[in-house]
């Protein structure tokens, strides 16, 4: 029986919130996972983040801040939480095992274990009898991963250990360069209607130079003797695809994102695990690939990322590839709509409030801000662009002083413009003071612009946006989510 889910949505807040509501993730309703969580490496883009009650949760709040850690309050909630999720026992004795031992390698991935192993319980559950999930990892945590895997989807479900091959810079230590990572591939189960797509690649040389691009036809005798191979009139598909992938990787200076994959890689994964009308998840996803890859071969999708940069670059990502169509495409889930809940985001974390909100005039995030939290740069006229800073302000305490700060930055950073977001309404004296800052002259729009604006939240979400040299601005199409948000736990 056909099970319906809402697809094409982009779901902002902890995967593992959305993924046990029921609504919104049904049993058996997707047919391939992909995951590309975040490695447990010592790479600093790999998190732990606090819940809004303050608690740690396995979980990634934003983007390359530090290393995975074992917190004995969080994670010892996160087994028990893993218990009453129907964990298996062998899973949560091996979990404590590993940080009882104490050093921090064994400590640290008791953590990335007992995230990971609440959320595959989840990812099985949503999965079809015929789906697959892939998950991505890189060679440190890969055999732990396995462990859990096996004993969540069973071993019998284990269908292939992929190696994804690259390419990059040597390191220079006293060992084999690391080129590779692992993912590991499961079927929901062993069901005869699994989807399974067999792909090919090129023939070895020596193959091709003996046999050129004909078909091969082998066989044996009634002995048993394998008999001279023969060749056919028609030209060979290939050979099977192997589990050794030869992908490039995306090069650092192209990446949108510290952790972003090539294309290449979906496009394979989705062209062997899915077939007409499939529903492909990634509940960590970054900045889209998968989401992209799903489009272009014109499958239904979801992603979820407890980043607003995630969701935020992979709408920008929709828009670049498909225009206006792209407004009509998908829907945002679990963002502000409203001053009380953009309130409790910045509760929440003030630096994912502060990327939200600029997001809502199509800034650029600046990563070392120096009083600027946000960039526009404004094409006006050949070679020519005018640069527009802005800056957020989500506490309760405004004052003239902001103004005035604004002021010595837009001069520091050269720049024609300052944007003043406040959660708050702005004082008189605020306004007063921006309304003497002067004014910019566009050159080919011929007319002036306020130099300092004030907008608040409230103001951006109900359409009153800036006056800025170009159209209209691009606000986002929002949701509605109440400040409890889903099953009582804001997001």
């Amino acid at each position: 029986m056909a099970v319906n889910i809402e697809t094409n949505v982009l779901y902002y807040g902890d995967n593992l919130i959305w993924l046990r509501n029921h609504d919104c993730f049904p049993n058996e309703s997707v047919d391939l996972v992909y995951l590309d969580p975040p490695f447990n490496s010592n790479a600093d883009y790999n998190v732990i983040f606090n819940e809004p009650s303050g608690e740690e949760s396995q979980a990634q709040i934003k983007a390359f801040d530090d290393t995975w850690r074992w917190e004995k309050t969080a994670s010892e909630e996160a087994l028990r939480d893993l218990g009453r999720a129907g964990g298996n026992p062998q899973i949560v004795e091996y979990i404590q095992w590993l940080a009882k031992r104490g050093d921090k390698q064994s400590t640290s991935m008791a953590a990335y274990l007992s995230m990971m192993a609440v959320r595959l319980i989840e990812l099985n559950r949503v999965l079809k009898s015929s789906g697959s999930l892939y998950l991505h990892c890189d060679p440190t945590a890969s055999h732990y991963l396995k462990v859990v895997l096996d004993t969540i989807f069973g071993a019998k479900n284990f269908r292939n250990e992929l190696i994804w091959h690259y390419r990059k810079w040597s390191t220079g230590k006293l060992q084999f360069q690391r080129n590779h990572d692992v993912i590991l591939f499961y079927s929901r189960t062993q069901s005869t209607e699994r989807v399974f797509n067999q792909l090919y690649m090129e023939r070895a040389e020596s193959t091709k130079k003996r046999f050129g691009e004909s078909k091969i036809l082998s066989g044996r005798d009634e002995n048993g003797r394998r008999l001279p191979s023969q060749i056919e009139d028609e030209d060979s598909v290939g050979a099977r695809q192997d589990d050794v992938w030869e992908i490039s990787r995306v090069p650092p200076i192209k990446q949108l994102f510290p952790t972003e994959k090539p294309a290449a890689l979906l496009d394979r994964i989705i062209a062997a695990s899915t077939g007409k009308n499939s529903v492909v998840l990634d509940p960590f996803c970054g900045c889209g690939t998968t989401i992209i890859a799903a489009q272009k071969a014109r499958l239904k999708w979801i992603g979820i990322d407890v980043t607003w940069l995630a969701i935020d670059l992979v709408e920008k990502r929709l828009k670049e590839s498909y225009g206006k169509k792209a407004q009509s495409m998908y829907l945002v889930k679990g963002q502000p709509v409203d001053v009380s809940s953009a309130r409790a985001l910045a509760n929440k974390s003030k630096k994912e409030f502060e990327i939200w909100a600029i997001s809502l005039v199509g800034a650029a995030s600046r990563e070392h801000d120096g009083g600027v939290d946000g960039l526009l740069s404004i094409a006006e006229g050949k070679g020519k662009s005018t640069k527009v800073i802005v800056q957020v302000k989500g506490g309760k305490s405004i004052n003239p002083g902001m103004v005035r700060d604004l002021m010595g930055t837009i001069e520091k950073e050269k720049a024609a413009i300052g944007l003043l977001i406040t959660l708050e309404e702005p004082t008189a004296g605020m306004r007063e003071l921006a309304t003497h800052t002067g004014s910019y002259e566009s050159p080919i729009w011929h007319r002036s612009y306020p130099r300092i604006q004030i907008k608040t939240i409230k103001d951006l979400l109900e359409g009153r946006g800036f006056d800025l040299p170009y159209g209209e601005s691009p606000l986002k199409k929002a949701s509605p989510i109440n400040e409890e948000g889903i099953n009582g736990k804001l997001l």
